[in-house]
């Protein structure tokens, strides 16, 4: 069977390098708009997002006890507390669908249940303080506030809805006990404060160095993103202080090599999702992907299911960096795109992405992946054909 397996492998390589259009102008095109988009995640997003995130998820595993995650993440952990956590901790990092795998896989490894690990997943690129305030003033206050309301729903129900789906094997997970890369239970070197709060300086000196800039020049998030540089620089140094008087070198050194686990096994998978990424859809606002951007507008006009449910998967595996969902969407709606299709996209957009789903089966496996895929894109689409019904 295996034999036979590779032979067909073989052949269908063969058909295709046989017929590959490689000197159609858009295939050409598509190509070139792989590479473009690969670079521009690499010079925008690893230096100051991923490899923040891959430190902080090596912090999660070696100095956050397990016995904490439990009591607020874990499968038995009071539903109300667990998904409420995962929420609002998501939430306050205002990264992409890529920068959150990391720290998914943090918590998700040190024992977080499936419901609450995946309303975390959600929560992070799509709960984004920033982001819903663009969409309230550029595509107006209805939207946004649509925007808003039906991402904290969705972390939940999301993650309510993986817990039940998996109920037996989260269980049997649960039952396992310590998952094999954490590290061993000892008696803690410091208090839980010091613990806590480097951690909680890791993450400002994240979310602060992708502060954004706003669409004004006044008020907090534009007098932030004036001193959002001092600031990353303030948490560097206060980061430094207390890995020099607080952890020592052994420490630090489980912290690195952690560290190193999660970029070793995430990155291939996340820049190889990239390329494909931009292989079939291009870079966001362009046309020059192997799907034609001009079928995507002309299909998700009014507010038909069909439109939504179209706007919903192409959102989906499109790879959107932090806030640019906005400007595209105003481009589409001004090209005739339904309010209920752009509300779909604002709420499946930026949760998923194709690098997102490589990355996330190579933890979850592959029936859990799909699980969680078809939940927000059978959500979003619900949600955006019963707005655009009710306007």
């Amino acid at each position: 069977m295996r034999e036979r397996t590779k032979l067909l492998l073989l052949v269908a390589a063969f058909v295709a390098a046989y017929f590959l259009p490689i000197e159609r102008p858009r295939v050409q095109g598509a190509f070139l708009e792989g590479l473009f988009l690969l670079k521009d995640y690499a010079r925008q997003h690893v230096l100051l997002c991923l490899v923040p995130a891959f430190f902080i998820a090596g912090a999660i595993g070696q100095f956050v006890s397990q016995g904490t995650v439990m009591r607020y993440l874990g499968a038995s952990a009071p539903r109300p507390v667990a998904y409420g956590v995962a929420s609002v901790s998501g939430s306050i990092l205002a990264v992409c669908s890529c920068t959150v795998l990391p720290l998914f896989a943090g918590i998700y490894r040190r024992g977080a249940g499936l419901g609450p690990a995946t309303a975390f997943l959600y929560s992070g690129p799509a709960i984004n303080v920033l982001a819903m305030i663009l969409t309230a003033r550029v595509l107006g206050l209805e939207l946004g506030i649509a925007r808003a309301v039906g991402a904290f729903g969705f972390a939940f129900v999301v993650g309510l809805l993986m817990a039940a789906l998996f109920r037996r094997e989260e269980a049997e997970r649960q039952r396992n006990g310590p998952d094999p890369f954490a590290a061993p239970v000892e008696d803690p070197p410091r208090r839980p404060w010091q613990d806590a709060l480097f951690l909680t300086t890791m993450v400002a000196v994240l979310v602060f160095a992708n502060w954004g800039a706003p669409n004004q020049a006044v008020g907090f998030f534009a007098a932030v993103y004036r001193v959002h540089w001092a600031l990353t620089i303030a948490g560097l140094a206060a980061l430094t202080y207390m890995m020099l008087r607080w952890y020592a070198k052994e420490e630090l050194g489980q912290w690195v090599q952690a560290t190193w686990g999660f970029a070793k096994q995430i990155t291939p998978l996340l820049l190889g999702g990239i390329l494909v990424s931009g292989w079939l859809m291009g870079r966001p606002a362009s046309d020059a992907g192997l799907v034609p951007s001009s079928w995507i507008a002309s299909s998700v006009g009014g507010n038909g299911l069909g439109a939504n449910l179209l706007a919903s998967v192409v959102a989906a595996f499109m790879y959107f960096a932090t806030l640019t969902e906005v400007p595209i969407l105003q481009t589409l709606l001004g090209s005739g795109m339904g309010k209920g299709p752009a509300l779909a996209l604002l709420l499946a957009g930026p949760a998923l992405s194709l690098p997102s789903m490589i990355v996330i089966r190579s933890y979850l496996g592959t029936r859990k992946t799909v699980a969680y895929v078809a939940i927000v894109i059978l959500l979003a689409t619900v949600t955006g054909w019963a707005y655009g019904a009710l306007r």
